[in-house]
Order: C-alpha cells, then structure tokens, then sequence
C-alpha cells in the first residue's frame, strides 16, 4: 500500500513556485539590466536594513540588505512601483546613494525576518548619518513664521504612515532653523505628543501629535544619533549632523525616560545664530571698552559667567574673532578647546573634547604643548583644569574661558571652592564678566506705558537707577517704558531677537580705579556679596542696572527682564 507524504508533497510544490519566481527574477534581470540578488544566500547587514520601516518594507516589497559608506544595497520586488520610488527618493535626500536589486519574495521574507534583531542592533558608526534635502532647504529660506511651520507639518503629518517619518523630522528640524530655535522638545503626554521650539529663550508650542508617530521619530532619531534603539529606560545622549549647502549644523540629541515614553530634546548648535561681532552683542561703550583692553594684553584671563543658554559661547567667539584677523598674519597661535566645536574660526586650531577620556583637562595639557598665544577653554569644570588655566594665563598666555556662576563677583568664591590660591586669583584674572540673555521688544507693535509717580513699578525702577554710578550710564528717561503687544512679524509674541545683558569686575587697568578695593575682598576671601560691594567704585553697572536702563530705551520689557534677573 503506497503512502501518500502530504508534507512532503507541499514542500516539493513550494521548492518547484520558490524556483520559478527566482528564474522569473533572474529573466527580469537580464531585461531591465538590474542585478539580481538570492538573499537566502546573502547575509542581511542590519545597519542597512534599519533605513527602511519595516512596515514600509513589508507594504512596498523592498528591504535594504548592505551599507558600504553611503551606498544602500536594496532589494525590490516591483521597481516600477510608484511606493517604491517614494520610498528610495527618500533615502536619496537623506544623502544615500542607491544600488537597486531585483528579488523575489522569499528573498524579502528573509531579510524581514532580521528585524526582530534590530531593537539589539546598534549603528555601526555612530552620528555619521547627515540629513540632507532640498525640501528643507526651501523650508528655512521660504517660511518665516511659527503658523507656517505648523501648516507644513500638519500637511506632512496627514500623509502615509512609514516613508513620510524622515520628511517629519526634516520639517521639524527645518522650523527650528528658519525661526532660530535653540533646541527642540519632543515630549510624549498619555493622550498625545507635543512639540514645542525653544524660541529666544523661551519654550514655545507648536503642535501636537499621535504616539504612533512618535515611536517612528524616536527611533529615527536615535538611528540617526547612534543611540541603542533597545534601551528605554536609561538616559541616552547622540549627536549627528545636517549639512546645507556650505553649513554643517550639528544636533545634540538626549533622551530622557518619562511617565509616557521617553522625552526627545534636540539642541540646535547653527554657526550663523552664534557669529555674531562683538559689537552687536549689547555689550556698553563702557564695558566695551574694558573688554578690548583687556584682550590687547599679551596674557591674563578673561573669564564670562552665566548658566547654560545665557550667550557665554557666542560672547567668547566675538572676543576671538575680534583679536584674530585671518587676513592678516601677526604671528599668534590660537588654540581652543570646546564641547563641541560650535563655530569653525579660520585660522584658530581648534579640538573638540569627547567622553572617551579627552576631557577639559586632557585638552589644556595638550595645548600648552603647542606653543599657544591664545588659549580658549570652553568650560572650568574642575580644581585640575582651574589650576592650569590659571597657571597659563601666569606664564604668558591670553586664556578665556567660562564659569557657572550667576554673577561677576561670584566668580572668585567659586575658584576659591575649587581650591585656587586667592593671592593667584588677583594675579591672574584680569577680567570677570557675567551675561544673561533677554528678549528684545519687536520695533513693530511695541507700545509705551506710562511710569506713574509712587507706583510700584516707578519704585522699582528708580531703585536701581539710583544705584548707578556713573552718570554717563544713567538712561534718557524715567517716565515711559514699553510694553510686548504681538504681529505677524513677531510671531504674535511680541519679541524679535535677543540681546545680552552684561556685568564686570576688573583685576587690572588703566587707572587702577578700585582695583585694589576688589583685590582686597577676594585676598580675604570675602564673600560674593563683600566683592560684588567692594566692585561699586570701578562705576561698571550690574546686571540689575544695565537691565533696566534697557527697559527705560524701549530695548526690552521689564516683565522680560525679571525673568531672568532678581531685580
């Protein structure tokens, strides 16, 4: 009796179908020119497969199998498939380099089958990637305004699931750009997502949108930032690059885990937001002038205070791009050492410090080794680096570099705590300034309020103003300041632009105007505020009083000013 092997038969008939498409793929080959490729015999590199959704993949019959530089090995089922040319225009504008194949759809089956192995897959090369389109490009040179922003994105967002999250991230990242926004928040909500740009200084909402959205953004980000797709629950920080035309702008990414997935904040580092000259910064004629003293000295230290996003970096660019004319060779090195390099200065070596042990300190060792005139190290984070700047600024180099302090005077306590000899401190430093950045009235719809006498608000001002030294400083009126209303040019906000907001201590000058006074204070290891007092009779205003002299000008508001400086 003969018995009938059903499972045996079944796979006899899908071998013989399997070989048929293959023969049919390799005879579509030979016409149309296109390489044929066996992915059952070819392993999948699942550094290229990561390119392509897999929900995309699966909907369009392709799957990318190799990655050589930027050239993306992809195999397709259905070339003339208007899906497909979606899918690999895409992947051009993302600055790869197409290598089509033809498969079959067993050949495809296999290489889905590796994208459970992706959430344990990590980028090859990490922050590599660039993002670059044309698309974008028009974004920041056509759309002006925060509405236009949201309606190209709501009309992106309208679109297909899948192949359309590279263009979300492109015209989220292209908004941030055309409206000079320093960083960008993704946070995830129970019901929802929100976007929000972080414009002048100040978190604004843009739009909100779907989870399902989000999973697709977070995990091109963290491709595109060389993060681990499958850690969650930790905190990740990447970076990664968008090049423009001659513009490398690069993109610090962190992630944060929260109660809904997790947080996504992208800050914007534009060269162009931070080459701004010395003199457009809001700096005094007065301070100003200290200022160009000080960096005409062939050694000392000028040190710039401020927490993060207060403008320390773009102040200290100005400085070295006012003493360094790459036009004209006066025979100085100029050396920094910055996290990461933000602004690339002709003519001025600069080395980016990185979390694999080339730290701030490994930087400066490095750089007194090169014979520098110049010395800019971008942050004094500890006792070891403290010790050094100071050395150098000792023996005959000019050293700029930052704190995170709040005020001038604070300074010196903080160099102190990291355990500088005071007496080295007056020696050194020859200069100590701190800034905050605040919003500037749009020109367009400010309007004037009245200071009525006795008011609380005229008290508040004349309090301040009566703290001013030197008359030369004082403002031209104290009887109207002005009000944000909001138009179109403003974005309804009634801002447009930001300007700085300075104080200084002087260790050194011309005439020497209580200098000793603030040498004293710090010798004696006085407190910030016995400094800050000891400083009145150099009659450079503070924060405080240069704030509201910019109110009293119409420059910004007074409820501006009071978000960032206690008045």
């Amino acid at each position: 009796m003969l018995h009938f092997d059903e499972d045996k038969q079944n796979r006899k008939i899908s071998d013989l179908l399997r070989k048929e498409e293959e023969d049919s793929m390799q005879a579509l080959s030979n016409a149309t020119g296109i390489p044929y490729v066996d992915l059952s015999i070819v392993s999948v590199n699942t550094d290229a497969l990561r390119f392509i959704e897999e929900s995309v993949a699966r909907q369009n019959n392709i799957a990318a199998f190799a990655l050589v530089d930027k050239v993306l090995k992809v195999a397709i089922h259905s070339p003339e498939s208007a899906g497909v040319e979606e899918v690999l225009n895409n992947l051009r504008s993302n600055g790869f380099t197409i290598s089509p194949f033809l498969a079959s759809t067993a050949s495809l089956q296999k290489a889905w089958a590796s994208y459970k192995d992706l959430s344990f897959a990590t980028e090859t090369k990490a922050g590599s990637l660039e993002v670059n389109s044309e698309d974008m490009s028009n974004i920041i040179k056509d759309v002006k305004s925060l509405n236009g922003i949201v309606d190209i994105l709501n009309t992106t967002l309208s679109q297909k699931k899948g192949y359309r999250v590279s263009r979300i991230l492109e015209t989220i990242l292209a908004g941030s750009l055309a409206l000079k926004a320093s960083d960008v928040h993704i946070e995830p909500e129970e019901k929802y997502v929100r976007l929000r740009y972080r414009l002048d200084g100040v978190l604004t909402d843009v739009i909100n949108f779907d989870h399902d959205t989000y999973n697709l953004l977070l995990s091109r980000i963290k491709l595109l930032s060389g993060l681990k797709l499958n850690i969650k629950h930790e905190p990740q920080d990447g970076r990664f690059s968008i090049k423009l035309a001659n513009t490398e702008i690069e993109i610090r990414t962190s992630m944060l885990p929260g109660a809904y997935s997790e947080s996504i904040v992208m800050r914007v580092l534009n060269p162009s937001s931070i080459a701004t000259p010395l003199e457009d910064l809001g700096i005094s004629p007065k301070l100003l002038g200290h200022l160009l003293t000080a960096i005409n000295k062939p050694n000392g230290m000028i040190l710039n205070t401020g927490p993060t996003g207060s403008g320390k970096t773009t102040t200290l660019y100005a400085l070295l791009k006012k003493i360094h004319d790459p036009s004209v060779d006066i025979g100085m090195k100029i050396i920094t050492i910055e996290d990461p390099i933000e602004y690339h200065l002709e003519g001025i070596t600069q080395t980016q410090v990185n979390d694999k042990g080339y730290n701030f300190l490994e930087g400066l060792r490095s750089a007194l080794r090169q014979d520098p005139d110049v010395i800019m190290v971008g942050e004094i984070r500890d006792s070891e680096t403290a010790h050094i700047a100071i050395d150098s600024a000792l023996t005959g180099h000019l050293v700029f570099s930052t704190l995170h302090t709040n005020t001038a005077a604070g300074t010196f306590p903080r160099l102190i705590e990291l355990g500088v000899n005071p007496k080295v401190i007056t020696s050194a430093i020859t200069l100590a300034m701190a800034q905050r950045l605040v919003r500037k009235l749009c020109d367009s719809c400010k309007k004037q309020l009245p200071l009525e006498a006795g008011s609380e608000i005229k008290k508040k001002i004349d309090a301040v103003v009566d703290g001013i030294v030197d008359p030369a400083d004082m403002p031209p009126q104290r009887e109207v300041m002005y009000l944000p209303v909001g138009c179109k040019d403003c974005n309804q906000s009634g801002y447009k632009g930001r300007v700085g907001v300075y104080e200084a201590i002087l260790m050194s000058g011309k005439d020497g105007a209580g200098n000793r006074e603030v040498e004293n204070a710090i010798e004696s290891m006085g407190s910030e505020h016995e400094i800050a007092k000891a400083a009145k009779v150099q009659a450079i205003p503070t924060m405080a009083e240069e704030g509201v002299v910019k109110v009293l000008k119409g420059i910004t508001s007074l409820e501006e000013l009071e978000r960032v400086i206690e008045l």
